[in-house]
């Protein structure tokens, strides 16, 4: 009997495994469209929570310890005021009320109000390198890359609820599955990428890139198809972007875009995908419905173009030159650079805004 009994046990074992649908996050607001998640981001379509605000350009000036505010409509600079040390990223939150400032070296968040883009009181948080929030609003979640950890936080008063410890180096940046039941994180210096359950706050699988060259691979921005089904992952050290489905993690295919590929960005229409290459200085155009690439715009005698957004009516690109201390802008409808604009010490990840949308994930503007 225990014979039988142990012979029917390892034929169980031989069978293959059911795999679950995953649950969708609880709280997030309906996708509009099943085969665009982006179709709330079309040309000015501004939520009413953002309709008022004047048009901005925020620039955190990485070792200049400060953000340049330029208004876009005269590529004129504003202002320029302190912020704590190292600010990385201007994110906008989820409620779309406030702009974020991610001071990591200075440990500290600065609130920008986008009505007046005005600074507030800035908040004590640990090495808060990137900033993002679930899709249904419940946390944010700090990116501690120094502390190689996911730290959730209350979205508003910025109160720690859980911290997740990584074993990865470089945590980075990030995007969500369709349904917003795990995300994607990017680990910059462990050539890694991470699947985290957005519901339970936890990491349920790792992957490692491809090596291309001798050199290891250099993970940076992440963003997901309009129809969800990839995530696109920028890799500096590959020269290109990998490509990975939704249902296939671990599984990548590689798209040469360029030197340095960077930054990621959906255009308005969400055919198309901006992708920064910051070591070439240049601007690739990738077409989704066939994964080429089919434009480039090349920043006369180089540059180093790496986060930026797109602005509200579509029609530009703008991105910070991070070892060039100004800031690129491009037209995207004729697919050419227009100009430069002067700003602070190694500007990095700016964020135009306001950006249509009717909430925001986090980094320079990921909108759905």
């Amino acid at each position: 009997m225990k014979k039988i009994t142990a012979l029917f046990v390892a034929a169980l074992t031989l069978l293959p495994t059911a795999v679950s649908a995953s649950t969708p996050l609880a709280g997030m607001p309906p996708v509009l469209d099943q085969n665009d998640i982006y179709a709330a981001d079309r040309p000015n379509q501004l939520s009413p929570v953002v309709k008022d605000f004047p048009a901005r350009v925020y620039v955190p000036n990485h070792t200049g310890n400060s953000v340049t505010e330029i208004d876009p409509t005269t590529y004129k600079v504003i202002r320029t005021f302190p912020v704590p040390k190292g600010p990385q990223h201007v994110v906008p939150s989820w409620d779309l009320k406030t702009l974020w400032v991610n001071d990591d070296e200075g440990n500290h968040l600065t609130p920008i109000d986008p009505k007046t883009g005005l600074p507030g009181k800035s908040i004590y948080v640990h090495d808060p390198y990137n900033l993002y929030f679930t899709p249904n609003g419940k946390y944010a979640i700090v990116m501690a890359e120094a502390d190689k950890e996911m730290v959730f936080r209350d979205p508003h008063t910025m109160a720690i609820k859980k911290i997740v410890h990584v074993s990865c180096d470089g945590l980075n940046h990030a995007d969500w599955s369709k349904d917003g039941s795990f995300f994607i994180v990017s680990c910059e210096f462990s050539g890694q990428v991470l699947k985290v359950d957005t519901a339970n706050m936890k990491v349920i699988a790792t992957a490692t890139l491809p090596h291309t060259y001798t050199k290891s691979p250099m993970p940076q921005d992440v963003k997901v198809s309009p129809d969800g089904s990839t995530f696109y992952i920028a890799d500096m050290m590959s020269n290109g972007i990998w490509a990975m489905k939704a249902d296939a993690f671990g599984k990548f295919e590689l798209i040469k875009t360029g030197n340095g590929a960077h930054g990621e960005y959906v255009t308005r229409d969400s055919k198309t995908m901006l992708i920064s290459n910051r070591g070439e200085g240049s601007v690739s155009v990738l077409r989704f419905s066939d994964n080429k690439v089919i434009a480039k715009m090349v920043i006369p005698g180089g540059g180093s173009p790496d986060m930026g957004g797109i602005s509200a009516d579509g029609t530009q690109f703008w991105v910070s030159g991070r070892y060039n201390n100004v800031v690129y802008v491009f037209d995207i409808v004729h697919n050419k650079f227009l100009r430069s604009i002067a700003v602070g010490k190694e500007p990095h990840g700016l964020a135009f805004y306001p950006q249509p949308g009717r909430y925001s994930l986090g980094h320079t503007g990921v909108f759905r």
